[in-house]
């Protein structure tokens, strides 16, 4: 007796190797191993779901890159774990497997990817947002148009697959969390208890990209090269829209706390005190087709894959359950990336508030439907059955709220874009006199116009200023401005051709023609929208929880990891991968004016403004169909489910109560 003690003391113990400290044993609980793969899940949240999200943008104008570029690299996160998840969760289910182990040498690998993606900005020159005096008509007008035309902006779109590479070791590191690591916690407490836990850690990973969204905004107000350029004397802060945040800044310290959090989880053991009483203890609800309790095969050999994967797939609810996940995967993994995209072209914010905004929609709608989804599970002893009709009554109620899109802003006023240039009458001469010249050419280019034909303007410099007439012009030089000047770290143009100054009542003297910040945007839409999506939110994450009770309930107990590895493949293959790339293209083709990268004007970079009411209209219907496809699957899943035999109704209710062979009653005290 004495002999099995000290194996099981050896087993079941926290250690490293040969080192197991006693004083750490008392962390040897479900508990506190939930705490670790908290952190673990929130790491990967902040870093994937928030600190990538925050910076799309950001890295969209830094490095001259499109939303079709930065969806592809989006969705290597998902290629990685595609690749990665059958091998991780069915080598990872098998008895006898460390699933710790396997979780904390994926957070390692998560860290590294985070260095990695960190590392253009040091393999890259400083971001040169503007020099003083350098684009104003006076002086543009001393150079010849040709030597301007033939200073091409660097192209850094190489560092595209750098980026994808980081998202590559992202995604290969986060698989085992959310697979294995549901499993470990769902083996290792009682079948009432597990739904808590998980809501918990499930919870945890939605906080993270909360965090991610916030902190990342804040980073953002400090210039991306502080350490070598002071931002205030180049005349620019965070709000001109050539600004570009210390993006990089969140990745290097994930890296560092990844590694940190892997240390702890590495010395877990394979079970903890317990976990084989509870396992004896829970009753199936695996789906039967024949009404019969079937004998569980053990699928412990790779040469077994084929019959235990044709053993799900006859499984018509998990099969139901996977295609409802892979559609609101679709819906989420495209809200994160461009959701904050969406919010700051639409309602004319900076980056760093539409980051704020999404944290603070995030943190109430993620994380509180994700722990109240759990809970209601257990506060409503719901059964498989229950559980998928509670995700399709929350799915059907959420479709309505995707109305949230129909809050359009119309376009800020950009010349030569959304709107005319202001003309005077008398510049009608120099229009017909500059076309009949060789200069027509230069009206080929809707940015151009007579007040600034002589301007010989730097298509390159993409340096937007707000004139006093509440328009947008691509530059000081395409609004015709000859003078600049520096307030406050801020610059002020004057004596600008393009700009209407003929009313209320301006003087030159006492305030500028133009300064290089945003226009302020007149609607007011916004506490609307974030309302109406915070809701749409909650019910989309409310679903989340109980749908992933639902399949661990229908599957048995020996197939839960490769089951969820498998519902993770056709969640990555069906939504997550694809929905960035689906997202970013549609939102391309909202584009209206294109930052140009080349001296024949062909080659593209990065898109410099929006059409709203084309954005708006493509993100509505990808949430309404999405929602309407998780409608049908969820409705479908519920439908087919055949429960087995014992669990009758009237078992059912009685064990839900509380009988004496109710193992959650016996067990739930001591977790």
């Amino acid at each position: 007796m004495d002999v099995h003690n000290k194996e099981d003391y050896s087993i079941q113990t926290i250690g490293w190797g040969k080192i197991k400290p006693k004083c750490l044993q008392r962390f040897c609980s479900a508990k506190w191993a939930l705490f670790w793969l908290c952190w673990g899940g929130a790491m990967q949240g902040l870093i994937v779901n928030g600190f990538i999200n925050v910076v799309i943008t950001t890295i969209e104008r830094r490095f001259g890159l499109r939303s079709s570029q930065t969806g592809i690299i989006a969705s290597g996160y998902d290629i990685a774990s595609f690749i990665c998840l059958v091998p991780v969760t069915y080598y990872g289910g098998r008895f006898g497997t460390s699933k710790p182990k396997i979780i904390s040498l994926g957070i390692v690998l998560m860290g590294l990817g985070s260095f990695v993606f960190a590392l253009p900005h040091f393999l890259v020159d400083n971001y040169r947002a503007t020099l003083l005096n350098i684009d104003t008509c006076s002086n543009a007008t001393t150079n010849n148009r040709n030597h301007e035309i033939s200073t091409d902006a660097e192209n850094l779109t190489w560092t595209v697959w750098l980026f994808f590479f980081a998202q590559l070791l992202h995604g290969a590191g986060a698989s085992p969390l959310f697979t294995l690591g549901v499993t470990y916690i769902d083996e290792n407490v009682s079948k009432k208890m597990s739904s808590v836990y998980l809501g918990i850690y499930y919870t945890m990973a939605i906080i993270g990209p909360a965090v991610g969204y916030v902190l990342g905004g804040q980073l953002l107000l400090i210039y991306t090269d502080f350490m070598s350029v002071d931002a205030e004397q180049i005349g620019v802060n965070f709000r001109s829209n050539v600004w570009i945040g210390a993006w990089w800044i969140g990745f290097v310290f994930s890296a560092l706390i990844c590694v940190l959090i892997a240390v702890p989880i590495f010395g877990y053991p394979k079970s903890l005190p317990g976990a084989e009483k509870l396992q004896s203890e829970k009753v199936s609800e695996a789906y039967n087709a024949d009404d019969v309790l079937k004998k569980e095969q053990k699928f412990t050999k790779f040469k077994q894959l084929p019959v235990a994967l044709l053993s799900l797939l006859r499984n018509p609810t998990f099969v139901f359950l996977n295609l409802a996940g892979a559609s609101e995967g679709l819906l989420i993994a495209g809200f994160a990336a461009f959701l904050p995209k969406q919010i700051e072209n639409q309602f004319s914010i900076s980056p760093v508030w539409a980051a704020l905004i999404m944290g603070l929609i995030t943190v109430p709608a993620g994380g509180g439907g994700t722990y109240l989804g759990g809970y209601l599970v257990k506060k409503l002893n719901l059964t498989c059955a229950g559980i998928i009709k509670l995700c399709l009554l929350v799915t059907l109620l959420a479709i309505f709220f995707t109305t949230c899109f129909l809050f359009t802003c119309p376009n800020l006023k950009f010349a030569g874009v959304t709107s005319s240039y202001f003309i005077n009458l008398n510049e009608a001469d120099t229009i017909k006199k500059a076309k009949t010249e060789n200069n027509s050419d230069l009206y080929l280019d809707k940015l151009n116009a007579a007040c600034n034909v002589n301007c010989g303007c730097n298509r390159f410099d993409y340096e937007p200023i707000c004139g006093i007439d509440g328009m947008m012009y691509f530059s000081p030089c395409y609004a015709g401005c000859k003078e600049e000047h520096d307030v406050n770290h801020t610059k002020a143009y004057t004596e600008c051709s393009c700009i209407n100054t003929e009313f209320n009542n301006y003087n030159s003297s006492l305030m500028p023609a133009a300064t290089n910040v945003m226009c302020k945007s007149k609607c007011d839409y916004l506490m609307h929208f974030s309302a109406l999506c915070t809701v749409l939110m909650l019910f989309t994450f409310l679903a989340s929880m109980p749908a992933l009770s639902a399949t661990l309930r229908c599957v048995h107990d020996d197939q839960r990891s490769f089951a969820l590895g498998i519902q993770w493949i056709k969640v990555r293959l069906l939504g997550t991968i694809p929905a960035p790339m689906i997202f970013g293209t549609l939102i391309d083709k909202s584009c209206i004016l294109w930052q140009k990268i080349n001296s024949d004007l062909l080659e593209t970079g990065a898109c410099l403004v929006y059409d709203n009411k084309h954005m708006s209209t493509y993100m509505l219907w990808l949430a309404f169909i999405a929602k309407l496809f998780s409608t049908i699957f969820f409705f479908g899943a519920w439908w087919f489910y055949i429960p087995p035999k014992h669990m009758s109704n009237c078992e059912v209710s009685t064990n839900d109560v509380g009988s004496k062979n109710n193992p959650e009653k016996s067990t739930e005290n001591t977790n």
